[in-house]
């Protein structure tokens, strides 16, 4: 029998959500060990996000960072699923909580999970170059095990929508900014243009990187691990997405479709048909 098992009454109770994030007692809030109150007023919200998920205050460059990548991706408009859906639901009569809640959950692997795929495939370069082998070789053999194992896109590169995603080369910019003043490394920058060039060799065209490219190359800059990249993501269009319901609501819209209603579906189904009679008919 294992010490929690002989633990009861009030003790057992106490350990079963035990939780390093948050001590709570009437009148008392700390939140990683400090009182809420120092906090209020003194650490901005990327801060906060950054000792809530990691346990220590970051530096206010590091904040910075974190809260110029949360920014960039706020937002791709109505044609985004998540956004749409969130629209939609607001003319249904839900809480704008309920029309936030059912974007979210559409943020999976294909919309709003390529970051942490990115950070992942960029990750295992890190690792081979950790383990002695040179950036363009390690970014070389990873292209070669994608291209032999798997169809489809490189994570982090290319745009349905945009030739060059416009957020894209600004945020490596700033990356490297922060890289030369020592904030981060910038080894996260150099795998994402090495794996971009080794695209580049392949395709024989240059595919760019894109906004879960970009960010993902920030959040292994400051030290995230891939799972968090989608959970950050899904904090930064939340932004959006509270936006969009927002506005939504004050148009007085309701039962709004994701068509105009005098635009129907194509229709591939059986031509028109009578159901066969019966015998006593």
């Amino acid at each position: 029998m294992s010490t929690d098992d002989k633990k009861t009454g009030r003790a057992r109770g106490e350990e079963w959500w035990t939780t390093k994030i948050i001590e709570m007692k009437p009148g008392m809030i700390r939140l990683r060990g400090y009182a809420i109150e120092e906090l209020i007023g003194r650490v901005s919200f990327p801060a906060m996000i950054w000792l809530m998920l990691r346990g220590e205050l970051p530096s206010e460059e590091q904040a910075d960072l974190l809260g110029i990548a949360l920014s960039a991706a706020v937002d791709h408009g109505p044609q985004a699923p998540s956004i749409a859906i969130a629209r939609m639901a607001m003319t249904c009569g839900v809480g704008i909580n309920s029309a936030m809640a059912s974007a979210v959950n559409v943020l999976g692997d294909v919309h709003g999970g390529a970051g942490e795929q990115a950070l992942a495939f960029f990750g295992d370069i890190a690792a081979a170059m950790d383990a002695g082998h040179a950036l363009e070789a390690a970014a070389a053999a990873r292209l070669d095990r994608f291209f032999a194992e798997a169809e489809g896109y490189v994570p982090g590169l290319g745009h349905r929508f945009h030739p060059v995603d416009p957020r894209a080369p600004r945020l490596l910019a700033v990356t490297r900014d922060f890289a030369g003043r020592g904030v981060v490394p910038g080894r996260f920058a150099d795998i994402a243009e090495a794996v971009e060039a080794g695209v580049e060799r392949r395709k024989g065209k240059k595919i760019p990187l894109n906004i879960d490219g970009a960010t993902a190359v920030i959040y292994g800059e400051l030290g995230f691990p891939p799972p968090l990249t989608r959970g950050l993501f899904v904090l930064s269009r939340s932004v959006g997405i509270l936006a969009h319901a927002w506005e939504q609501s004050q148009q007085g819209e309701r039962n709004k479709g994701p068509l105009p209603r005098e635009w129907l579906w194509a229709y591939a189904g059986e031509p028109a048909r009578d159901l066969p009679k019966a015998e006593d008919e």
